[in-house]
């Protein structure tokens, strides 16, 4: 099972254990302050694992319909192409090695006894892990623009002392029609003081992309089912008068590849593990030495491996932009797209045969990785393609739209201006 596999399972759990079964409250936070002249309100869609060529299927129309009546093009995730490195890279602009979110799993020598994952509540909410960068809804609060935010990564803890004006707790088994009823609620709600942002969130694409797929009927059911949901928002914003005044931009985390069953690389084979730990497997691992077999285990793993590159921290490659930060594990090793790194003890516990699934992480380079873009609005063009761009642009976007001055990031506004009228 893929890292992001045990995401849906675990994250579930915690959820349920720490809560009661129904849905849950949405939290408010105090008005914000300020400004008098608002830009129209701009709503970010994230479809979690939505290829970009899967618009093309014909399983889509409301999203298509959206992007032939306005800006879409294929986009290059941040590497690590996992979940909230790359999330908070799309919200911040800033890659995973300066946003802080290095990884699904990690681990902070400034927090100790701590490892962050997506299953672990007390980490998803500390502050600590989330104020390497500033998410636009902090700015845009603090600039006096009110937001809303539906499950993005992040946003259920307090970044610089500021929440979004509405926001919920996660909860996986929330329906996609009812995040959509419960933004438009909030729209409703923030009539006398509107929100200038807003994001949204389905997972559905993912969690059947890891378990059947890219090419499965699974797949193509779910976002069938989330494209329905983004038609009822656009149908919920014309009732509201709306819909001409808004800017609709969806985007994803990454793509998903095919993960046969039996494509597995088994660290032991190239090293011995029990002179190290390891943070996180699946498309990519962190590697902790013991002390006193760093050049050891370096040596072992980093000399050419089948399926499988490993570099230590200093010297992956600089197209890769990861590497600085400290969260970031001593070796660092990238499975070959369609791989999934595991050891011996793992492989030892399945009780039935890996099955044959998908997964990300893999080299951002690679055109599965690549995850859909659309955008829709009074910002922006009719029937415009762009060429493939970082998604890191994402972020100066969305400052544009919504008049947030923008903090200094890494994204550049030049790679999608082409969108804007």
């Amino acid at each position: 099972m893929t890292v992001l596999s045990r995401f849906a399972a675990l994250l579930a759990i915690a959820v349920l254990s720490g809560c009661a079964t129904a849905p849950r409250p949405v939290a408010e936070g105090p008005p914000a302050q300020g400004a008098t002249t608002r830009a129209p309100l701009t709503i970010l869609v994230s479809i979690d694992g939505f290829r970009a060529d899967y618009l093309d299927r014909g399983d889509t129309p409301a999203m298509k319909a959206l992007a032939d009546d306005g800006v879409r093009a294929a986009m290059r995730p941040s590497f690590p192409s996992l979940t909230f490195p790359n999330h908070y890279a799309l919200v911040t602009g800033k890659r995973p090695d300066h946003n802080g979110i290095v990884g699904n799993t990690m681990e902070d020598p400034q927090i100790p006894g701590v490892t962050f994952t997506l299953s672990n509540r007390d980490a998803v909410t500390d502050s600590r892990w989330w104020e390497m960068a500033k998410p636009i809804w902090v700015s845009a609060e603090q600039q006096g623009v009110r937001t809303g935010t539906m499950f993005w990564p992040g946003s259920e803890a307090q970044i610089d002392g500021v929440r979004p004006t509405k926001w919920a707790v996660f909860d996986q088994k929330k329906p996609s029609n009812d995040r959509v009823d419960t933004l438009l609620s909030w729209i409703d709600d923030s009539k006398d003081a509107p929100l200038g942002l807003a994001t949204l969130y389905f997972d559905i694409v993912d969690s059947a992309g890891h378990r059947y797929g890219p090419d499965s009927a699974e797949v193509r059911k779910a976002a069938a089912d989330v494209d329905a949901a983004i038609a009822r928002l656009v149908e919920g914003l014309k009732a509201r008068g709306l819909y001409e005044t808004t800017n609709l931009v969806i985007v994803a985390d990454h793509g998903m590849a095919p993960l046969p069953g039996a494509q597995r690389v088994v660290l032991d084979q190239a090293v011995d593990v029990s002179k190290l730990r390891y943070v996180g497997l699946g498309a990519i691992a962190g590697i902790y030495p013991n002390k006193g077999e760093e050049a050891a285990v370096a040596a072992a793993l980093t000399k050419p491996q089948v399926h499988m590159t490993c570099w230590e921290k200093g010297k992956i490659p600089a197209r890769l932009h990861y590497g600085s930060n400290r969260r970031i594990a001593p070796i660092v090793c990238s499975a070959q797209t369609g791989w999934y790194i595991t050891t011996a003890e793992s492989q030892a516990k399945r009780t039935s045969p890996e099955r044959d699934g998908g997964a990300h992480g893999f080299d951002n380079a690679d055109p599965l990785m690549q995850a859909v873009f659309v955008a829709r609005g009074p910002a922006f063009k009719s029937g415009k393609t762009l060429p493939v761009f970082d998604n890191v642009d994402v972020y100066p976007l969305l400052a544009k739209v919504t008049g947030v001055r923008p903090e200094k990031v890494d994204g550049q506004l030049a790679p999608v201006a082409g969108a804007l009228r």
